[in-house]
């Protein structure tokens, strides 16, 4: 680069660098930029005081308020199968997230929607052109949600709800209607709907249920004419092994008996019916008085005899055998005496076939009593299996039965407690309540005083501000400095304006 190039750039920034090293604005400088756009500052000044004083005068806002508590005073049951609800354990503290929930609760458009329908907000703003059309709600939707202000309050678990309105009733009404509105959607968010109408048509239907299963087991009764069938099969079956028992006692004792008998027959064969019970023995005293009396004729005939003749003689010889005969007959008749015997009948053998008699008696009842014990023992072994068989049907109907009573108790029970939440729910002991009622605001929302104050700040802001720029934006020289700045160079002579 050639000298003259570089001196002119030395020049050049020396020039620049006098001109930011010009020093800050003194008061004098800023008065007297007052006081060269002094006319276009008061006009400003007064275009403010004027357009503020016109909007307060005839657009006065009025706030209306309310302030919603949140709680944790009830929480709704667990919905279970089981008769019992299980137990909740919830904090009692409400969290910032709990809050900010209800505050999207509150600005949730078809909330916003309702309130406007309900007060008529879309039909006060709006072109005739679209009144009453799905635009004109969106439209005073919209400006709803920007004229109101939620917000929740620090450190509590109060929410605070305002709106401003021109007309005092208008905002008190929006907050009331607001205030319905979200109580309802409340209780829609946070309490199942139509919890109670489905355990009244399941207590409908398991009431039905169990209609028809006690129907059904009063004509399985009916038909078959069993009760219990377990406590019957149970008799039927204590009787059954009772005669079973009385059975085999018979045919026990039956065969006992025919062994008695066999062994009663066998003994009345070796006993005679009649026995000797009376036995007398005597002699014959004529027989023997005549054979004796024959014997001494006998004798004295022997002995005349052998007076006469020798005892080699015949007739003493038939004397002495006659003699001999006679002491035979005697001597035979005294061995020979005569018994006297008496016989009756025997008492063993009379005893034995009285015992055979009664168990041939008692043989035949045996008999037809093992046969009716075993008859009725099968019978009740019939009647038994028929009753379990009954039993099984039986307790199919009552199982049935008692789990149609079981779900009807359950669902009776849950549409109790379905019943109480909703009744607890609609007069208002929810987890939030209004703390502070909206009422019709007296006066506007900011006080004379407070505008006027306002006021002038705004337009003593709004007219420096625009002598500033107004001053900033005109290119003239006022001073030698401002020249000597801009231009880079000392200025050697300056000539007043006019007769300055």
């Amino acid at each position: 680069m050639r000298p003259e190039e570089l001196a002119i750039m030395r020049n050049d920034e020396l020039a620049i660098e006098r001109y930011t090293r010009q020093p800050l604005p003194t008061l004098r400088d800023i008065v007297a930029v007052l006081f060269r756009e002094r006319w276009a500052m008061l006009a400003a000044f007064v275009l403010v005081v004027i357009a503020v004083a016109a909007s307060c005068v005839w657009i006065p806002k009025y706030e209306a308020q309310m302030k919603i508590l949140a709680l944790r005073q009830r929480s709704d049951a667990m919905v279970t199968p089981s008769a019992n609800a299980p137990d909740q354990f919830s904090n009692d503290q409400v969290s910032e997230e709990d809050l900010n929930s209800e505050v999207e609760l509150l600005n949730s458009d078809d909330l916003l929607r309702k309130v406007v329908l309900t007060t008529g907000l879309a039909g006060q703003s709006g072109s005739s052109a679209d009144s009453g059309s799905e635009v004109r709600i969106a439209k005073a939707v919209r400006r709803l949600g920007k004229d109101l202000k939620i917000e929740p309050i620090r450190k509590t678990n109060v929410i605070s709800v305002s709106y401003e309105a021109r007309d005092p009733q208008m905002a008190e009404e929006v907050l009331k209607a607001l205030a319905a509105a979200y109580m309802e959607k409340h209780l829609e968010v946070h309490h199942p709907s139509g919890e109670f109408k489905f355990f009244d048509q399941q207590t409908e239907r398991y009431q039905q249920g169990l209609n028809q299963a006690q129907e059904k087991l009063t004509d399985f009764t009916k038909g078959t004419g069993v009760v219990s069938a377990e406590l019957e099969r149970d008799s039927a079956l204590q009787q059954a092994d009772a005669f079973d028992s009385t059975a085999r006692q018979a045919q026990t004792t039956l065969l006992e008996t025919q062994q008695r008998i066999r062994a009663l027959q066998t003994e009345l064969q070796s006993i005679k019916p009649r026995m000797t019970t009376v036995v007398r023995s005597s002699d014959n005293p004529q027989l023997l008085e005549q054979l004796k009396s024959t014997l001494l004729n006998l004798e004295l005939k022997r002995t005349d005899l052998l007076t006469k003749y020798e005892p080699t003689y015949r007739l003493v010889q038939e004397v002495d055998q006659q003699i001999a005969d006679a002491n035979a007959a005697i001597s035979a008749e005294e061995s020979k005496p005569i018994r006297d015997e008496s016989s009756d009948q025997n008492p063993d053998y009379q005893w034995v076939q009285a015992e055979l008699t009664k168990a041939q008696a008692d043989l035949s009842g045996l008999k037809a009593r093992a046969a009716a014990a075993a008859a009725i023992a099968a019978n009740y072994h019939e009647q038994a299996q028929r009753l379990g068989q009954n039993e099984i049907a039986q307790d199919n109907l009552l199982q049935a039965a008692k789990t149609q009573e079981a779900n009807y108790l359950l669902y009776t029970q849950k549409r109790e407690e379905a019943r109480i939440s909703d009744a607890l729910d609609q007069r208002g002991i929810l987890n939030v309540s209004l703390a502070e009622q909206p009422v019709v605001p007296a006066l506007p929302k900011r006080s004379p005083m407070s505008i006027a104050l306002l006021t002038l700040l705004l337009a003593g802001a709004f007219s420096l501000s625009t002598a500033f720029v107004l001053d900033f934006m005109d290119p003239t020289f006022r001073t030698p400095d401002e020249l000597a700045g801009y231009l880079g160079t000392p200025v050697l002579a300056a000539l007043p304006k006019g007769g300055e």
